[in-house]
Parts: C-alpha cells; structure tokens; sequence
C-alpha cells in the first residue's frame, strides 16, 4: 500500500501529513470490521445478561464457542464488556479514515497517538487471544475479526509512521516497508491460525 505525505508550514514547526487513499480507505475498512465485531459481541453480550440460558449465534461447537468467551471474567478486563473499548476506538479510525479521504492531514503527535492506540490495541488483543487459546479453551468467531483487523491496522499505521520519518528506522526498514508491508500482518495472522491450529488439532482433524 503505497503512501504519500503532504507537508505544510515546515518553517513554522506545524509539520502534517495526508495520506493516501488506499491507506484511508484501510483504516475505514478495517475499522469498520472491527466496529461490526464490537457491535455484535456487546449485543449478545446483553442478551446473555438478560438471559443466562441464550447461546449466541457464533457458538457452533465445543471449541467455536462465543458464550463461553463472553462468561469469562476475561471478557470484562475493565468492570464493563471489552467490545464497549471497540465500540468507542473502531469509530475513532473510521473517523480518521474518511478524514483523510477528505483531504485531511494531520501532525506528527496525532499520528503518534494513533500508533499508540494500534499498539495498545494489538496488545490487548493478543492477551485476549491467549486467554482464549490457553486459558478458556474457546474461540469467538467475532473476536477472530477484531483481532485481524486490529493487527491489518496497526501494522499499516505503523509502517506509514516509519516511511515518513515520525518513528526513527535506518534506512533500509524503510525501503522494506516501502515494498513489503502486506508481509508483517500476513505473518502474524499466519501464525495466529497455526496456533489455533495446532491447539485444537484432534478436533479439526476427528
């Protein structure tokens, strides 16, 4: 995905960046995924609340199994329902998306933030999905969106900040990231699904 920044009153200090459409279209794709996600797993998760004997739409065996995910105390990290956090964050990138596909752009510190978002966002999904994998035993088909989104996103924010000089890399990073940048969350989703895999190979397989 190729990017390209705008830069204006470099003289005065007020450096901003556009970019392209492609990376615009990105974050409202992604965040749009992610928004859906959220919305479905914080509306299943009331239905659950109001009725302990609900079984949400995902749970189609022993190991797709959204209600288990949703009864887990991991499921509410922080005293509310985790996807309330995606609700709010996937809205805040999709409102960045169409921003930039309006002509936006943005300084050094905004795009920071956004990076940093990504990455508290990647993170906690790779907590999440740990906890899913080898705490509950148990995976949400919804979850599995966020969490694709969320990498797609982060890797790709990532990578617009060191191609532009806002995240200090030698050179030849940003020549790779010139190139390769589809390579990183194609890894990482890769290994994702080999450890899914792998961890519940006896079912897959039976």
């Amino acid at each position: 995905m190729t990017t390209k920044a705008a830069v204006d009153d470099v003289s005065s200090g007020s450096r901003t960046f556009g970019a392209s459409r492609a990376f615009a279209w990105m974050l409202v794709v992604t965040g749009a995924a992610g928004l859906l996600a959220a919305w479905v797993i914080t509306i299943d998760k009331f239905k659950l609340l109001e009725d302990p004997d609900f079984t949400p739409g995902c749970s189609l065996n022993p190991v797709v199994s959204c209600g288990s995910i949703m009864e887990s105390e991991q499921a509410s990290v922080f005293g509310f329902p985790n996807p309330m956090i995606g609700l709010v964050a996937y809205s805040v990138v999709i409102a960045i998306g169409v921003g930039l596909l309006a002509g936006a752009r943005y300084r050094r510190w905004y795009w920071l933030g956004l990076n940093a978002g990504t990455l508290f966002g990647v993170g906690f999904c790779m907590w999440l999905m740990w906890q899913s994998l080898y705490v509950i035993g148990a995976l949400c088909l919804w979850c599995n969106l966020a969490w694709v989104a969320t990498i797609v996103m982060f890797w790709y924010v990532t990578s617009y900040n060191v191609r532009n000089g806002m995240l200090p890399a030698p050179g030849w990073l940003r020549r790779f990231l010139d190139e390769f940048t589809w390579l990183l969350p194609v890894l990482h989703i890769g290994i994702i699904g080999m450890l899914i895999l792998t961890r519940w190979w006896d079912f897959w397989t039976s």
